[in-house]
């Protein structure tokens, strides 16, 4: 029987750096935007049905909606941060490069990923966490109009856990970089 971590431990060192890094942005973007879209669709459309009964919380209620979408944003600013640190740095085959050490591309990569993950992840549950909040604010707008700064504050808060994601992000990615060509 072979020893599996040897294995592993193979594997993953010969994953390139790049496309760690590059798997980060994505995920990044792309699982924020699916949370900023689900926030979306969980607000939107309770603020619809709420708006038949109390048409005049239609516009109010939109900063439920601008809340879901900055959760997009959010994971646009760290794949922007994480691409910045990518920027003119050696490409493949990383033999042609006498300076440069494979353990600096290996970390970087990893730490460029993870920060992808955690900032994509952070915003998709930030993203459901503010559309069932907004969802909940314009459902209690439309039966007492005392409610909706209250219910806000909290919606407020709950939009919070996405910046606390790309600050876990850029100080995740913070330390890492690509070795620059020389």
């Amino acid at each position: 029987m072979s020893n599996s971590s040897s294995e592993w431990g193979t594997v993953l060192a010969e994953i390139d750096p790049y496309f760690l890094a590059n798997l980060g942005v994505v995920m990044s973007i792309g699982v924020s935007v699916l949370g900023a879209a689900w926030g979306i669709y969980i607000t939107g459309t309770s603020l619809l049905g709420a708006a038949i009964k109390e048409p005049r919380i239609r516009s109010k209620n939109l900063i439920s909606v601008i809340f879901c979408e900055a959760v997009a944003i959010y994971g646009v600013i760290m794949a922007i941060l994480v691409s910045a640190k990518m920027a003119g740095t050696v490409t493949p085959p990383y033999e042609d490069c006498q300076t440069c050490n494979y353990g600096q591309f290996a970390l970087a990569g990893y730490a460029f990923l993870a920060a992808g993950f955690g900032v994509g992840f952070s915003n998709l549950f930030c993203g459901i966490c503010v559309g069932i909040t907004g969802s909940g604010c314009a459902i209690a707008d439309a039966a007492n109009a005392s409610l909706f700064v209250k219910i806000l504050v909290i919606e407020i808060f709950g939009s919070a856990l996405g910046i606390f994601g790309v600050i876990v992000g850029i100080i995740i990615a913070g330390g890492a970089q690509m070795p620059v060509i020389a």
